[in-house]
C-alpha cells in the first residue's frame, strides 16, 4: 500500500445473510451512518439458513434499540412473544421443574448476598423455594407478564425480558433497515475467494456469474461452512465434544397448542439422551430435540420428539449435525467471522444471537484500518475466545449437575470439567460465593438459579448471618415473599399483555 494512500476501510463485504449477516449489516449501517463506507451483503437465495434460533436473552432488546427500533415494532415484525426465562423440566431428576429467570432474587443486605439469608432459614427447616423471592421466576410460573418498572423501588422489582421470535422474519426486518440505510445486496453464490499474493489478505470474491467483488474488510457469516475464515484462511476448529457430547438436533415447526395461553418462557425438557425445546411464537411454535448420536439413533430421537410437540406439526423435521466448539481465531488478516462460522454452542441457554451481538460490538470498538493491525486482531480473538469459553462452562454445568439415571446422563456427570468451571463450583460449594471472570455473559443471579435448580447448595452460610434471630429473619423474608406474590396477582396474563399490544398497534 502506498504510504500516501488513505488507510481507512471503505468497503465492507459481508458474505452470507441470515441472522448473523443482516444483524452485522444493520449495526454497521447505523454505526457508520454518514461515513464514506460501503457495506455489501453477498448471499444466495438458493442457499438456506439454519434459522431455528427463536429464543433470545434480554441483550437482543438493547441491540435493536440501538437501531432505533421499539419492542412493539420488532415483536410485530417477527411474530414474537415475551420471554421471562427458561423452564428446565426433568433435569435434576424426572419430575423436577425450575426456572432460570432474567432477574434477581430477594434483596442483598449489608453487602451479603440474599441467598445466604435464604439458606440460613433453610437450616431451620423453612421450605420456601428460592423462586418465591424472584419476581421474574414467579411471573413466569404464573403465566403473567408486564413490563419492568423504569425505576424499580427495590431489587425485588428487578427483572428483565427477552423475545421468542421468528429468526427468518427478524433477518428480513433487519435487511429492510440495512438496505434503507444504503447497504447493497447481491444475490449470488461465491465461486472463488481470491487472496492478495503479498500478504494473504482477501482481495475479493468471484461470483458464479463471473462478477468480482472487492473489499477492504470481509465478514464471514457463511454458517458452519465457514467459507472465508475456515476453508480459505485456514483457521482451525477447537472441538469441545469431550465436554458437550450432543452433536445433532432435529427441528420441526408446529401449530401452537390449542386453547392454551403462550407461556412466557422457553421450555427445555431432559430426554433420555439429550433435551427437547419448545418455543411459542404468535403464529406457530418451534420444537426440537438436541441429542447425542452415540447414545440415540435418528429414529429413536424422532420417536421421543414427535409425540411431544407443542401442537400439530406443520413442517417435516429437519436434522442438523454440529460440532460444539469455536474457531481458534475468529479474526484472521482482513476477515472477521460471526455466528456459526465463528463457532457453535447448543441453544440450551439461548446464547447464539447474543454471541453475534457481542461479536458485532467488539468489531465496532476495534474497527481496523486496511492494515488490520495484529494487536487489534489479537484483542478481538482473545475477547471472543474467553466469552465463548465462559458460555460453554455455564452450559456444561447443566450436564454436570444432572441427577438422571440413563447412560448418557451418567456419563455427563462423570465427565471431567474445565478447570475454570471446577474452581467456580468448588468455591460455591465451600463458601457460597461467585467467581466473575472477564467477558462473561451470565451474572451471579444466573449461576444461583442453576445451582439452586439442581439443588447444589453451599456447605455453610456466610458467617455474618449465622447468628441472626430466626424469627426476625423469617418475618423479613416473609414480607419479601408477600410483596412478590402481591405483584404477581396484580399482573395481567401473558396473553392479555399480547392482546393489549395488538390493540395499541392497531389504534
Amino acid at each position: 500500500m502506498d504510504a500516501t494512500e488513505d488507510p481507512r476501510i471503505r468497503n465492507v463485504v459481508i458474505v452470507g445473510g441470515g441472522t448473523a449477516g443482516w444483524m452485522a449489516a444493520a449495526a454497521l449501517v447505523q454505526h457508520f451512518r454518514g461515513a464514506p463506507l460501503t457495506i455489501t451483503v453477498v448471499e444466495s437465495s438458493e442457499i438456506g439458513t439454519i434459522g431455528v434460533g427463536e429464543a433470545t436473552i434480554p441483550t437482543i432488546r438493547r441491540f435493536y434499540a440501538q437501531l432505533g427500533m421499539s419492542d412493539a415494532e420488532v415483536m410485530q415484525a417477527t411474530q414474537a412473544t415475551c420471554k421471562l426465562g427458561i423452564r428446565f423440566q426433568d433435569w435434576t431428576r424426572p419430575g423436577s421443574d425450575f426456572i432460570h429467570p432474567f432477574g434477581l432474587y430477594g434483596q442483598d443486605l449489608r453487602g451479603i448476598g440474599f441467598h445466604n439469608y435464604w439458606m440460613r432459614l433453610r437450616e431451620d427447616g423453612d421450605q420456601t423455594p428460592l423462586a418465591a423471592f424472584s419476581l421474574g421466576a414467579s411471573l413466569a410460573q404464573a403465566g403473567r407478564f408486564t413490563l419492568p418498572s423504569r425505576n424499580p423501588p427495590s431489587s425485588l422489582s428487578v427483572f428483565d425480558w427477552a423475545l421468542h421470535l421468528d429468526a427468518s422474519l427478524f433477518a428480513q426486518h433487519l435487511r429492510k433497515y440495512a438496505e434503507a440505510g444504503g447497504c447493497l445486496r447481491i444475490d449470488a453464490k461465491v465461486r472463488k475467494v481470491e487472496l492478495r499474493a503479498d500478504d494473504g489478505f482477501i482481495r475479493g470474491l468471484v461470483l458464479e456469474d463471473g462478477r468480482e467483488i472487492e473489499g477492504d474488510l470481509f465478514i464471514d457469516c457463511t454458517g458452519f461452512r465457514a467459507l472465508l475464515i475456515g476453508e480459505t484462511l485456514g483457521s482451525g476448529y477447537e472441538d469441545w465434544g469431550d465436554w458437550l457430547p450432543c452433536d445433532a438436533a432435529f427441528a420441526v415447526q408446529s401449530e401452537n397448542a390449542p386453547d392454551t395461553d403462550p407461556p412466557a418462557f422457553t421450555r427445555v425438557t431432559a430426554r433420555s439422551a439429550g433435551w427437547q425445546w419448545g418455543i411459542p411464537l404468535r403464529h406457530r411454535a418451534g420444537n426440537g430435540l438436541v441429542f447425542s448420536s452415540r447414545h440415540m439413533t435418528d429414529d429413536q430421537a424422532l420417536d421421543e420428539l414427535m409425540p411431544r410437540l407443542m401442537g400439530r406439526p406443520i413442517t417435516e423435521p429437519r436434522r442438523i449435525a454440529f460440532r460444539p466448539g469455536r474457531r481458534r481465531e475468529t479474526w484472521v488478516r482482513n476477515c472477521v467471522s460471526l455466528g456459526l462460522s465463528a463457532g457453535f454452542l447448543e441453544p440450551l441457554e439461548s446464547t447464539s444471537i447474543a454471541l453475534i451481538e457481542n461479536g458485532i460490538e467488539r468489531l465496532k470498538q476495534l474497527f481496523p484500518d486496511r492494515h488490520c493491525a495484529q494487536p487489534v486482531i489479537d484483542e478481538f480473538n482473545d475477547q471472543s475466545a474467553r466469552e465463548m469459553e465462559r458460555v460453554r462452562d455455564f452450559i456444561i454445568l447443566h450436564y454436570k449437575l444432572n441427577g438422571r439415571d440413563e447412560p448418557f446422563w451418567r456419563e455427563c456427570r462423570d465427565r471431567p470439567i474445565p478447570d475454570a468451571l471446577a474452581r467456580k463450583v468448588a468455591l460455591w460449594k465451600a463458601r457460597g460465593q461467585f467467581v466473575r471472570y472477564r467477558w462473561e455473559m451470565f451474572h451471579p443471579a444466573s449461576w444461583l438459579a442453576i445451582y439452586d435448580g439442581f439443588e447444589l447448595w453451599p456447605d455453610a452460610v456466610d458467617p455474618a448471618v449465622a447468628d441472626l434471630d430466626p424469627a426476625a429473619l423469617a418475618r423479613s423474608l416473609g414480607e419479601m415473599k408477600t410483596a412478590v406474590a402481591r405483584t404477581v396477582a396484580e399482573t395481567p396474563t401473558h396473553a392479555q399483555f399480547l392482546a393489549a399490544l395488538d390493540r395499541s398497534l392497531a389504534a
